[in-house]
């Protein structure tokens, strides 16, 4: 078998090899859950395992993000590929920032390896360089047919995907498609071409909720 590092060794033994399903499911929980800053000792507990345990098949934390993830990003360059696949240009632009949001609020540590070169080697950096020329090419097209505002760049989707993502980090918790709310706000401010403003389907938090919010928020990592 090729293990995360790259190297052939012979097969592990059935213990070993729960433990390694184990290690993965905890830090795919706890990854999603609470975003890459999770630490080995926090992805061990929740194994119930020892932390050796842990670093014996992944020497370190970022051997364990590019096993876990390279699939996810993998998922998340299909989605700007099946979007380009979409006829209408403005079509193809919303289903992507819309689907590329539900994976990101359901999924932090997804979130951060979109946004941030901080973590994941070189499977995980080389398919982000393989999803920017799709974005450009997404952007280009909703241009060129007159639907999206031409002073947009691509480099402007990064912040704004993160700050919708952020919504779904601080109340998503009380309300979880409260992201959705904002997004329709964004998209008929990036869209040249309405009759009218877009219905918001999802409720806004009620000032019991937003109470709620702000008095349990931390800030990431915390």
């Amino acid at each position: 078998m090729t293990t995360e590092a790259g190297t052939t060794e012979k097969p592990l033994r059935k213990d070993a090899e729960r433990n390694r399903q184990r290690v993965l499911a905890a830090a795919r929980e706890l990854f999603a859950e609470r975003g890459l800053e999770v630490t080995m000792d926090d992805i061990a507990h929740h194994a119930g395992v020892g932390v050796g345990t842990v670093y014996r098949r992944f020497p370190d934390r970022e051997l364990l993000i590019d096993a876990l993830f390279e699939d996810r990003m993998g998922d998340f360059r299909r989605l700007a590929e099946d979007a380009l696949e979409v006829e209408d240009p403005w079509e193809g632009l919303v289903e992507f920032l819309e689907r590329s949001l539900e994976m990101q609020a359901a999924d932090r540590g997804l979130k951060s390896l979109v946004f941030s070169t901080a973590h994941g080697r070189e499977r995980i950096a080389r398919v982000r360089k393989q999803v920017s020329p799709l974005v450009d090419e997404l952007v280009r097209r909703a241009q060129a047919s007159g639907d999206l505002r031409p002073d947009l760049s691509p480099t402007d989707l990064a912040p704004l995907s993160l700050s919708l993502g952020a919504t779904a980090d601080f109340a998503g918790h009380i309300s979880p498609d409260i992201w959705r709310r904002y997004f329709a706000i964004v998209l008929d401010g990036l869209r040249t071409k309405r009759t009218g403003l877009t219905r918001l389907e999802v409720e806004p938090l009620s000032e019991e909720q937003a109470d709620d919010v702000m008095r349990t928020w931390r800030p990431p990592g915390r």
